[in-house]
């Protein structure tokens, strides 16, 4: 989809402020109320804009605990990846999940209140799908975790 930079405008006031009302959004990328909210429908219907949500800290919920999980397939067949893809849908702890070209399969971002929580969400993980290959690296601190995607707002 071709993005004007209205659009583009549009997208990062939303992204940095999902709450913002409809008039200031027009104002603030110089439209009117109307052609503002076609743009905004537009955009979300063609699954530009997926959500608008809430940025939450993990911490203040007693998710103090992120864990990045490398995964090794057992084999590289379809199936597998799909039933793989479905397992981690279904578990709401992992928060990310990308296929990756390189030393594992996967990796996946886990949220978990502790070592205990975080080894009953792998177990869940694991007796679900055969992995060849599972390893864990824990955050010891977060020093940038950004919602917003760079966007060039001034080109035309």
């Amino acid at each position: 989809m071709e993005l004007d930079r209205i659009d583009r405008k549009i997208i990062a006031a939303l992204m940095a402020d999902a709450t913002m009302p409809l008039a200031r959004l027009a104002d603030r990328v110089g439209l009117s109320n109307t052609p503002c909210w076609k743009r905004v429908k537009r955009l979300t219907e063609r699954g530009v804009i997926r959500a608008r949500v809430a940025v939450v800290d993990p911490e203040r919920l007693g998710l103090g605990m992120t864990a990045f999980i490398g995964v090794t397939a057992p084999d590289q067949s379809p199936e597998w990846h799909d039933s793989f893809s479905d397992v981690v849908s279904s578990i709401p702890e992992i928060m990310e999940a990308h296929q990756l070209a390189g030393n594992h399969d996967y990796v996946l971002r886990v949220v978990a209140r502790d070592m205990t929580d975080f080894d009953r969400i792998r177990q869940c993980l694991v007796s679900r799908i055969a992995v060849r290959g599972l390893t864990a690296s824990f955050a010891i601190r977060r020093v940038k975790s950004e919602t917003v995607l760079p966007l060039d707002t001034v080109s035309a």
